[in-house]
């Protein structure tokens, strides 16, 4: 029968999608790791593997021994982190996804948790909404900070409610403080985020809600590039509260935006796992003491 060891070749497949990648990362020849991959679709009686010249997937069948695969792990990781915990040594490592927006929050939440538990490893990952959802689904993530609206409501924790404003060039901003409204906004050169991120869609809502077209000069994945376009003097953009006090651009000015007031909760999402596992404990206590 299949061993634990296995099941751990069978995900470092799944993660890496190359064989000879996947056997590196695990320590072994591609040929000793080739030779337990088929040894596993011996036991099961099933190809689990499409093959070709490369790696092509996993059939339905390697999807389903996957899905438990990944979940027999998580299991064993959380049994022990329950045994280091007794001994109050939180160690492993933690991976949270983090939607663009709710980054400046989570770097906020990793201090406060490496600070109280200094042996653990933490690796926060800038995802989309989908792509966390999807990824506690297959475990490959412990946590997801993300989008309430776009999580499962019976694993996901309410947050804050982010907000929005108007950052711009002190050359083209309608006033120096204050607020503006979203169809000022409109009328302005803007750097917005790509329309395959959630933000831009909640964003794009807003104006089609008040019947304006954007000025859309340039896009960016990320808000980096978009505070340098306001930086450099050549457009606005428009950010969610926290994004803005924390990369807040030079010589620019910040305004709330409203006409409509907009908001969007985020929320704490965690992979479907009893008990919970230690490290997620620690966690929600130190989202809940950022907040």
């Amino acid at each position: 029968m299949s061993e634990l060891r296995d099941m751990q070749l069978l995900v470092a497949l799944a993660r890496h999608r190359h064989f000879s990648r996947a056997a590196e990362i695990c320590g072994i020849s591609q040929p000793a790791f080739s030779a337990r991959i088929r040894r596993m679709e011996q036991d099961f009686a099933l190809p689990l593997v499409r093959r070709g010249n490369k790696f092509m997937g996993f059939t339905p069948e390697g999807e389903v021994v996957l899905k438990w695969a990944r979940k027999l792990l998580a299991d064993v990781e959380g049994m022990r982190q329950e045994i280091d915990a007794l001994n109050n040594n939180l160690t492993g490592k933690l991976v949270v996804g983090v939607i663009p927006t709710a980054l400046p929050f989570a770097a906020t939440v990793s201090a406060r948790l490496r600070k109280a538990h200094p042996n653990l490893s933490i690796e926060i990952q800038s995802l989309s909404s989908r792509q966390i959802d999807i990824r506690l689904h297959d475990f490959s993530l412990d946590a997801g900070i993300t989008y309430v609206q776009d999580s499962d409501p019976s694993t996901t924790e309410p947050l804050f409610e982010e907000s929005y404003v108007l950052i711009a060039p002190k050359s083209l901003a309608p006033r120096l403080t204050g607020t503006a409204s979203w169809a000022e906004a409109a009328k302005l050169p803007l750097c917005l985020l790509t329309s395959d991120m959630q933000n831009r869609r909640y964003v794009d809502e807003v104006f089609a809600e008040i019947g304006a077209t954007p000025t859309i000069v340039m896009e960016a994945n990320g808000f980096t590039a978009t505070l340098a376009q306001v930086a450099s003097g050549s457009a606005a953009t428009i950010a969610p509260q926290g994004v803005a006090e924390t990369f807040f651009a030079e010589k620019s000015v910040q305004l709330q935006l409203v006409d409509p007031v907009v908001t969007h909760a985020i929320g704490l999402s965690i992979a479907e796992q009893s008990p919970m596992l230690p490290m997620i404990k620690a966690l929600r206590v130190a989202v809940i003491a950022s907040l």
